[in-house]
């Protein structure tokens, strides 16, 4: 198993709710809770090591964020998963994403620019093959937050990982019908690139070129 490097930093301690939060995202970007399954506030409570007030603010967020969905008398759900939320996901997408980019390489730090560079080097050295799915995801979604913040403009970076997460989610649902994984990783690291040598134009064409090609990708397996 391939050991990535650590992406998390020191930072204050979470509020119970935001670790609720985190938590029950994760579980359902990575599908540890399927789409369209019923959400088990007793069991999330027992498994997080929380009350059922922080669980149930967290699920308030995670409908805002459209990760589920809640009925009268019938209780909280998984959001399903369709061909269409894909076409909605990335016609926003193709949109914001390259402007993430621009804004990056025209306004990041130097700090920032050589963190980007550094992130490109690493990506560059993973053994693609030999990442789990779970590894390849949070890699991507590492990459993706990293371009994000780097824009500098924290209502589209907000915006940007909402998305993303969609995107993640479908992502891994459709995975284990593609193959081509280490193209999309060189993206990946050729965005990150362009994007530390202030190379604004091509990282936007860049970052829109790997939305439309996640999107035909995906309906290639559908």
């Amino acid at each position: 198993m391939t050991v990535l490097p650590d992406e998390q930093e020191s930072s204050p301690p979470l509020s119970l709710s935001e670790r609720a939060y985190q938590a029950i995202q994760d579980k359902l970007i990575m599908l540890e809770i399927p789409p369209m399954a019923p959400i088990d506030e007793v069991a999330l409570v027992e498994s997080l090591g929380v009350g059922r007030t922080p669980v149930r603010e967290a699920l308030k967020r995670l409908e805002v964020d459209r990760l589920v969905v809640s009925y009268a008398r019938r209780g909280t759900f998984a959001t399903a998963v369709d061909i269409t939320d894909l076409a909605y996901i990335s016609d926003i997408r193709v949109q914001l994403e390259p402007l993430a980019a621009r804004r990056a390489a025209e306004g990041a730090s130097a700090a920032v620019r050589e963190d980007l560079a550094e992130l490109a080097d690493a990506t560059e050295r993973l053994d693609v093959p030999e990442l789990s799915r779970d590894e390849l995801m949070r890699w991507d979604m590492r990459v993706h937050r990293a371009i994000y913040h780097a824009a500098g403009n924290p209502h589209l970076e907000d915006t940007l990982v909402r998305y993303d997460n969609l995107a993640t989610r479908i992502f891994c649902l459709f995975l284990d019908r593609m193959h081509d994984f280490v193209s999309h990783v060189e993206e990946h690291a050729g965005l990150l690139r362009t994007i530390a040598d202030g190379e604004a134009d091509v990282a936007a064409r860049k970052a829109r070129q790997h939305v439309l090609g996640f999107e035909k990708a995906i309906r290639a397996v559908i």
